[in-house]
């Protein structure tokens, strides 16, 4: 297909290169200078822990500068104190008041990760698959059918999130990071487990890479040995950060026609969309960006968490969904914030993400209703709040797994404790006098038989 002839018109051709910032370059952000210099001081504070990252198209053309501080999209780009603890956020502003030398600010931040549960969902204990006996580095396979790929050139982002969950890949710690640039053993483990019939590459954001990268990792999906691999998913917020990238970058036809030639193939191709408010969508680069990639016959799902401070209204919600359907996308998780990072500042009570969910899901049209939520991506499984009930006297959440450590346990409906303050399935406690969920006694197995694995000898 001729890809330039769809998209390629005078007015979305980008000003100026692609250009980030970092918290080395916060004081070249001329749209700095116009907030407060106690919020300028707080931000740099913040980025010496968490990750920054924000780029030109960003800053120009998607953050409200006008109304920076309650601006969705600024707070999505730009840390906030209330990001971290007031005691670590005191520790590290009196830090670099003192004008500490950078090895003892690395070495405080390297502290205070620590306490931010920078792995949650047992991510790098239970999840990295072997091969006769080795761990394969830069991979996850927690659900039967699903293997997760860390491409190495695609270990950062276009620009980060604040709350995002895979935050310590990017602070520089190399034992804090999945990341692997080999190939052969990603095959040869799909080639061994035919169970597998999905796989996701993700990050970091696998569309900072250029194309010549992703057919190095892409190409042998075409092979008849891995024909059980039916679907290939790509995590990506390109759609909102750098949209360019399917449209006016110089390799951006190379990689329609990659995607396209998988579908050709007869494989499945599904861009997984990060979108967290209707604001995302409003770009002319972007809904260009929308089209050719849907031109491809690749199919495009958005998820994204409730976040407090950010999409914490059903309205929100809702109009994100019914746009994302207009043109042409399907909505797909809403997600409950991880205990992870930022959590203090974003994290939402379940009751409250059951609320909101309900009121937009009962807004839309049914080509909407493919969103299921609000998911927890915990330990477990992802688990569904569905509910909130009172059975024999006694109020309770009703919960399910739509994903599973174990397939067994997927659409098995258990209950837990009503609790106003819970925010995780952490805090939840069973219902109905029970000591333990119906799923804890074999996950304990689980843990215990991983940590066995783990003790042998090489």
């Amino acid at each position: 297909m001729n890809y330039a002839a769809i998209a390629r018109r005078p007015e979305l051709v980008p000003s100026s290169k692609f250009k980030v910032y970092t918290e080395k370059h916060l004081d070249k952000i001329s749209q700095l200078d116009i907030l407060p210099s106690q919020l300028r001081d707080e931000i740099r504070v913040v980025a010496k822990i968490l990750p920054f990252r924000v780029n030109q198209y960003v800053l120009d053309q998607l953050i409200d500068w006008d109304n920076a501080e309650t601006d969705p999209m600024f707070i999505l780009t730009f840390p906030q104190r209330d990001m971290l603890a007031p005691e670590s956020f005191n520790r590290m502003a009196e830090l670099v008041r003192s004008g500490a030398d950078n090895k003892a600010i690395h070495a405080l931040a390297t502290q205070l990760r620590q306490q931010l549960n920078p792995h949650p969902a047992g991510q790098m204990e239970l999840n990295v698959p072997s091969l006769d006996n080795e761990q394969l580095s830069g991979m996850q396979h927690k659900y039967h059918e699903t293997v997760l790929f860390f491409p190495s050139q695609g270990q950062v982002c276009h620009s980060y999130c604040t709350f995002c969950f895979r935050w310590a890949q990017f602070v520089g710690d190399k034992s804090l990071r999945f990341s692997s640039g080999e190939v052969d053993g990603l095959y040869a483990y799909l080639k061994r487990h035919k169970e597998v019939s999905d796989l996701l590459l993700t990050g970091g954001d696998p569309m900072v890479m250029k194309t010549h990268h992703l057919k190095y990792y892409l190409e042998p999906l075409l092979d008849r040995s891995v024909r059980h691999v039916q679907t290939l998913r790509i995590g990506s917020k390109a759609l909102t950060y750098w949209p360019h990238r399917f449209v006016t970058d110089d390799d951006a036809d190379d990689l329609l026609r990659l995607l396209e030639r998988l579908v050709k193939a007869g494989k499945h191709v599904a861009f997984m969309a990060h979108f967290n408010h209707w604001r995302e969508l409003e770009a002319k680069m972007t809904r260009r960006a929308i089209q050719r990639i849907r031109a491809t016959g690749a199919e495009i799902r958005c998820q994204g968490p409730l976040l407090a401070n950010i999409n914490n209204d059903a309205t929100v919600w809702s109009r994100m969904w019914r746009e994302q359907v207009r043109l042409g996308l399907i909505p797909y998780y809403m997600f409950v914030e991880r205990d992870t990072g930022a959590r203090r500042y974003f994290e939402v009570p379940l009751t409250r993400a059951l609320q909101v969910y309900q009121q937009a899901y009962q807004s839309v049209s049914g080509l909407a209703r493919t969103v299921r939520g609000p998911s927890m991506s915990a330990a477990p499984g992802k688990v569904q709040v569905q509910g909130v009930t009172e059975i024999n006297n006694e109020k309770v959440f009703l919960l399910r797994f739509l994903q599973a450590r174990n397939e067994n346990w997927t659409q098995q409906p258990f209950f837990a404790r009503f609790d106003e303050n819970a925010t995780w399935l952490d805090d939840l406690k069973p219902a109905f006098g029970q000591n333990q969920f119906f799923f804890e006694e074999e996950f304990r197995q689980i843990l215990n038989e991983r940590q066995a694995f783990d003790h042998l000898p090489n």
